[in-house]
């Protein structure tokens, strides 16, 4: 006998630094990353030898961490790899990220390419399952995660 698979939706509200409306496979990294010398441009990989998210790819995923980590030379970093394709299709954040946000928002301006960057209770979420980026009523984020009741795929 096939049983279904039992889905589990988690809705969560948060704040826009750079607003939009994207969606993704999740990509849960226990730590901050800094995308200048963390982050392979032409190709999206992880590159940081230090960080356990270590060969993992960030492109087209939804990137959840805590918050970025250093470097200012990190919001060049991610406006370039917008604009060739290999950044996430989204970021959410515990903390906000001044930084990463600039990086979202010089690609919107040069190159039109709009990678919404949230702030939110990232807590349980797993790697795995798809995260949907919307706007509320408000103009708040509502994030949408549908995963597995069982999702194994814990942060890296």
């Amino acid at each position: 006998m096939i049983r279904p698979v039992e889905t589990e939706v988690t809705e969560r509200s948060g704040t826009f630094q750079l607003a939009g409306i994207t969606e993704g496979q999740a990509l849960v990294i226990s730590q901050p990353l800094s995308f200048w010398g963390g982050i392979d441009v032409e190709t999206g990989d992880i590159t940081d030898h230090s960080h356990p998210g270590l060969g993992q790819n960030v492109a087209g995923k939804i990137l959840v961490m805590p918050s970025g980590r250093g470097s200012s030379s990190s919001s060049s970093v991610l406006a370039e790899a917008i604009r060739r394709g290999t950044a996430p299709a989204g970021i959410l954040l515990e903390r906000p990220d001044p930084i990463l946000a600039v990086g979202a928002i010089v690609a919107e301006f040069l190159y039109g390419i709009s990678m919404p960057l949230v702030v939110c209770d990232i807590a349980g979420l797993p790697s795995g399952g798809r995260i949907a980026v919307g706007v509320g009523a408000d103009g708040e984020a509502i994030v949408r995660f549908v995963g597995a009741a069982t999702a194994g795929g814990a942060a890296v």
